[in-house]
């Protein structure tokens, strides 16, 4: 069984962490996760900048030459981000572009659509979305014009999944992550995304689940295993998201 872990983060206390919402993460180190994910035919993963992480990048540099050319960056900057740091971050492997709007994230929606297209077209990033999925439809003009975009952790509600849905349908990529900390049905989820678009599900373990309910588990890897045959699960696991990122 082998996995491409398309979500989780790494929080080193060595650079700068900010309180966002009341909360400061705990540290979790590259060395964490490898003991965390030691059992696991682990082929390559994401590494994915959180609200508390703000527009740094060092940390990020720093695990992703740790962790080795399997795995790649999400990283968060501002808009006034000039075309020349978004190639070299590129370089050192970032391959994505994240927006925070659940946990207030700094762009408004027409800095948004800006940023999106500008990282597309200077580097090839696809932009990923922390969100609730009621939100959509206010911002589904924007999405389905976009050239590339995944939305984190499901979509995390049960009466957004219907907008997911949708999208989906036109391409959008959904994060099978954080099932501990999402408000709806895991399952059903899982198989009405695939049955939309077998290309769309991408499983992250979301380690370390920082203010997740319930943190991730082995059995969340085994739901997955149990909902689909052995091709559509490797599909999941594995390699939608390695075309994703172009690892």
């Amino acid at each position: 069984m082998r996995i491409f872990d398309a979500h989780f983060h790494i929080i080193d206390f060595n650079f700068p962490i900010t309180e966002n919402q009341d909360y400061t993460p705990p540290e979790y180190l590259a060395e964490d996760y490898q003991k965390d994910t030691a059992k696991y035919d682990l082929q390559g993963g994401a590494v994915v900048s959180g609200s508390f992480q703000g527009f740094d990048q060092g940390y990020l540099i720093k695990v992703l030459q740790q962790l080795g050319p399997s795995f790649c960056g999400v990283t968060q900057l501002p808009s006034s981000v000039s075309d020349e740091e978004v190639l070299q971050l590129h370089e050192r492997g970032v391959r994505a572009l994240r927006f925070n709007i659940r946990r207030g994230g700094p762009e408004d929606i027409p800095r948004l659509d800006y940023l999106a297209r500008r990282v597309y077209e200077t580097a090839g990033w696809h932009s990923e979305f922390y969100m609730d999925a009621r939100g959509l439809p206010e911002m589904a003009f924007i999405i389905e014009n976009l050239p590339a975009v995944s939305i984190d952790h499901l979509g995390l509600s049960e009466e957004g999944l219907p907008h997911l849905l949708k999208l989906v349908d036109k391409g959008l990529r959904v994060k099978a992550t954080g099932f501990g900390r999402v408000g709806l049905n895991v399952a059903n989820a899982l198989t009405s995304i695939y049955n939309t678009n077998p290309e769309a599900l991408m499983f992250g373990t979301d380690l370390p689940s920082t203010r997740a309910p319930r943190p991730f588990q082995y059995e969340d890897v085994q739901l997955i295993q149990n909902l689909f045959d052995a091709q559509a699960a490797d599909k999941i696991l594995y390699s939608n998201a390695l075309n994703w990122y172009g690892k």
